[in-house]
């Protein structure tokens, strides 16, 4: 063999090699547990959600899903932790409209991800509406109690999951439309705001149905209005709030996304086993319970989704005013 020859063929195995083991590593998938980040506190919506598909994906894919909670910063920190973590198929995240598409224009310079590029997105996982929730005790059982307490000399306490969730920016428009300000409450998550609504420390409410679903239910807390185009078949008795006279509607969402750089044939399996999942009869049915929308999304359709959820946002939250300072 001429010395030429010897060194392109000693070149093409250099190049084939890397592409082989990373073929066989992608093949193997999962051998190991997978992390599943949740950028909340317990008990919200996002924490919900992220327990239901880590118990259905753990079944499918033959490895422990463990839901990790860190919460804080609007669901950035979490966020920003698996943008950073290595690219190997073990470390996901439960990304959702506050961490991929309002915080990051409401915490600025201090969130240290694109919402886009430093992740690579695989599937939509749900959409649902947003409801306001009372304290039974409160004396508000619509919206116009709610803005007639908003005006009173006392004003009236809102709580969220936290600055930068869909729930704050939900709390923003109506005090645009009644022309007086409510006084946001957020949290580290649904969970300690809805306990802190149930115990009466604070008025009201606003937050993602599948969270305050069973809550409803059990009669701990009065739905007031759905933020929905219409009234939501599981909730029939709950008006719009178009229905009250204001002119707002918003969907919350939430997904599956690694950190940018995954092996394709990795993001192509859990992108198949989670719609497999979702397209499961009962599957949809608890999730309907839960007042959600099971998604349907390729990890292109997924990324092009999240694009456009940040261009829409993005705006919005400056013309709102609204930051975390």
């Amino acid at each position: 063999m001429s010395v030429a020859l010897g060194r392109r063929a000693l070149l093409a195995t250099s190049v084939v090699a890397p592409i082989a083991g990373r073929r066989a590593f992608a093949q193997a998938w999962p051998s190991q547990s997978i992390r599943l980040v949740v950028p909340f506190a317990p008990g919200g919506t996002t924490d919900l959600v992220a327990r239901l598909v880590a118990a259905g994906l753990q079944e499918r894919l033959g490895a422990t899903v463990i839901v990790d909670n860190r919460p804080g910063a609007g669901a950035t920190l979490g966020s920003e932790f698996v943008a950073r973590s290595a690219p190997d198929g073990y470390t996901m995240v439960m990304s959702n409209i506050a961490s991929h598409a309002i915080s990051p224009a409401v915490y600025g310079r201090r969130v240290r991800y694109n919402p886009v590029t430093d992740f690579t997105h695989v599937a939509l996982v749900v959409s649902n509406p947003t409801v306001w929730v009372a304290n039974p005790n409160s004396g508000i059982r619509t919206l116009a109690d709610a803005v007639a307490k908003a005006r009173s000399p006392s004003g009236l306490d809102v709580a969220t999951s936290g600055a930068g969730s869909s729930n704050h920016m939900m709390v923003v428009r109506m005090s645009q439309l009644i022309g007086k300000e409510l006084n946001h409450i957020p949290f580290r998550g649904a969970g300690p705001a809805m306990q802190a609504v149930v115990a009466g420390q604070v008025a009201m409410m606003s937050d993602s149905l599948p969270s305050a679903a069973a809550h409803i239910n059990q009669g701990s807390v009065v739905a007031v209005g759905m933020a929905s185009a219409e009234r939501h078949p599981s909730f029939p008795n709950v008006p719009t709030f178009r229905e009250q006279g204001f002119d707002i509607a918003s969907d919350s969402w939430f997904g599956l996304s690694f950190p940018a750089g995954v092996p394709a044939e990795i993001v192509d399996r859990l992108s198949r086993e989670t719609r497999a999942y979702l397209a499961d009869p009962a599957v949809r049915a608890r999730f309907a319970e839960l007042g959600g929308t099971p998604g349907d999304l390729t990890p292109e359709g997924y990324t092009e989704f999240v694009s456009r959820e940040v261009a829409v946002w993005a705006p919005l939250v400056q013309a709102s005013g609204a930051s975390a300072d």
